[in-house]
């Protein structure tokens, strides 16, 4: 199923997509982490409700908001988990290029999260440096603790498209990525969670994104240097991970910090972030 948080003339829904229209999920859920919380009854339930034909609306006459529109924790991001990436993301910062020996995990706060379709406000005396980075993110669907990596995607509920916007100024000036990493509305997120059993292969997954119409951004979850199982293990290892956690995975190459001399984020700049199987997120920044 391809399950979405949605606001009409009625107020806010959990529903389903089904083609081009949304079938509200209203008498099983009242929210997404309700949803999730639910567990298989929860989806079996969901899948009741499309196969008896219940009422659609069109997609255009509603607003797709973020899936989780307000998480319970921060959203757990994972560096430089690219190889090219974290390649590129060194020489930038005139290191030597080193990869990871074990998973970079940083959060970005609940408040960066927003919709598929909202405007991101570039105030530059806030940061001069706004760049992006498009990455495969995933929900976890029960509570759990030292996960084997053989049983990670057992605990997967669905996966997701996000757009980690990110303030290199502030990473660097602040020595760490959280305040670079958390400026309200920096995590877009959706437009819609597409539960585990339709994407079997996260690992296989085509990623990209656009900056105006350029391909900035071109890749294969497949290339990821710690894949979802990994990521979960090392994660979950003392600690518990709640359901409805997002965990980010990383950000192939062709970020703006890569290039030479960086081409940052500007205003008026449309951000198409994309993943097969998932959908997109369009993201248009604006001056203040």
């Amino acid at each position: 199923m391809r399950l979405v948080t949605y606001q009409d003339s009625t107020g806010r829904h959990v529903g389903a997509l089904q083609g081009d229209a949304v079938v509200a999920l209203d008498g099983v859920a009242a929210d997404m982490l309700t949803l999730i919380d639910q567990g298989a009854a929860g989806l079996a339930a969901a899948a009741a409700v499309l196969a008896s034909h219940a009422p659609a609306q069109p997609l255009a006459a509603v607003t797709l908001l973020a899936p989780i529109p307000r998480p319970r924790q921060n959203v757990i991001c994972v560096g430089m988990n690219y190889v090219a990436h974290a390649i590129e993301s060194d020489r930038a910062r005139g290191r030597e290029p080193k990869l990871p020996a074990v998973p970079v995990f940083f959060t970005k706060a609940v408040t960066t999260v927003v919709g598929p379709d909202v405007d991101f406000v570039l105030d530059p005396a806030v940061t001069r440096e706004l760049d992006y980075e498009a990455e495969l993110a995933f929900v976890i669907g029960r509570r759990g603790k030292n996960i084997r990596r053989n049983q990670a995607l057992d605990y997967v509920f669905g996966y997701t498209v996000a757009n980690d916007i990110s303030a290199r100024d502030l990473q660097g000036n602040h020595q760490q990525f959280f305040k670079g990493k958390s400026l309200d509305g920096s995590c877009p997120l959706g437009p819609c969670i597409v539960t585990a059993d339709e994407i079997p292969d996260p690992g296989a997954l085509t990623i990209r994104l656009t900056l105006n119409g350029e391909l900035r951004q071109h890749s294969s979850t497949g290339d990821l240097i710690f894949d979802i199982p990994t990521l979960i293990e090392y994660l979950s290892l003392g600690m518990t991970l709640e359901a409805g956690t997002i965990v980010a995975t990383g950000t192939p190459s062709g970020v703006g910090l890569g290039y030479t001399p960086p081409r940052f984020v500007q205003p008026g700049d449309i951000i198409v972030t994309a993943i097969d199987q998932i959908g997109e997120l369009r993201t248009r920044v604006v001056g203040v």
